[in-house]
């Protein structure tokens, strides 16, 4: 976070699942928050299964893709307040990025298969796009925060935790049904802009701006017993930014992560921004202990892939 005024302070990590061959999650934070450097964050989870051989790819296509497009709509969006402009930048969210998103992600995937074609026998029909997509098949969670504006994106499982000013903890994004097992939407699927989710929180007051913003793959929230563990998990990670900082979390999150790994099978991955406050606290030095901010749950069914 070089460019602009320091806005958020930010810390991700993935781990990979305790049966995968690979670790197939992606993710990214980039920027500072601010109109001329907007703040994107990005979670994927390539699928893995035999189907999907090339997912752990297509997650770090769709990140990077992601991760362009947002930047570019955070810096179109500057003085979003201004009369009009706020109801035109939601139709674009909506409608034209999503959109555009699955055709950047596509041509990225198309693009590697040209480059990358197995051996075919001889007489051996190439392939559908559709087919090829399947193998490079995703799941994605991107956020872009600036002054004035929170958007996200989400198509397929895991999970957008928000904690907001006064405290509030909300999934503005969770399903109204949860995916069964492990079917999920997936950026390879048939027009998938249809399924991506988009949430649209402009903030008028900017006392009221988030405090807490977490993205995470499922592989986190499937190591709890149920969706309520998953967020006293966030609570706990909001209490222990506060009384921490940022630098101290940040040295014991990936032995968190560990942690739920070991139950859920899966590799997990979080990627967060803590609203910076410059008269907060500053610790940098880590702490005792590397116990995750409660205790992860007695689920001990490992889990797999789609």
């Amino acid at each position: 976070m070089t460019l602009g005024v320091r806005r958020w302070d930010t810390l991700a990590d993935s781990v990979q699942g305790a049966n995968k061959r690979r670790n197939q999650d992606w993710y990214a934070c980039e920027g500072a928050g601010s109109g001329e450097s907007p703040l994107v964050l990005a979670v994927a989870d390539g699928h893995g299964s035999a189907a999907h051989s090339r997912s752990e790819l297509g997650a770090r296509f769709a990140v990077d893709r992601f991760l362009g497009r947002a930047a570019e709509f955070g810096r179109a969006a500057r003085d979003c307040h201004e009369p009009g402009r706020l109801a035109r930048l939601m139709t674009y969210a909506r409608d034209d990025f999503p959109r555009a998103l699955v055709h950047d992600w596509r041509e990225a995937a198309l693009g590697h298969w040209s480059r990358h074609r197995p051996v075919a026998d001889d007489g051996a029909q190439e392939p559908e796009p559709d087919r090829k997509l399947v193998l490079y098949g995703t799941t994605l969670i991107g956020a872009v925060l600036i002054p004035g504006l929170f958007v996200a994106w989400q198509i397929g499982d895991g999970d957008l935790a928000v904690v907001e000013h006064d405290g509030t903890l909300r999934r503005p994004l969770a399903p109204v049904a949860e995916d069964l097992g492990d079917e999920t939407e997936s950026l390879c699927g048939p027009q998938a802009w249809q399924a991506v989710r988009m949430y649209w929180a402009p903030v008028f007051d900017e006392a009221r701006t988030p405090r807490l913003v977490v993205l995470s793959t499922d592989g986190l929230s499937k190591s709890f017993a149920s969706a309520d563990g998953y967020r006293e998990f966030v609570a706990g990670l909001d209490d222990r930014l506060a009384t921490e900082g940022g630098p101290g979390v940040r040295a014991v999150l990936p032995e968190w992560l560990r942690q739920a790994s070991q139950y859920s099978g899966d590799d997990t991955t979080l990627a967060a921004a803590l609203r910076h406050s410059p008269g907060g606290v500053t610790r940098d030095d880590p702490p005792d202990t590397a116990e995750p901010p409660l205790d992860l749950p007695v689920e001990t069914e490992q889990k797999t892939e789609i």
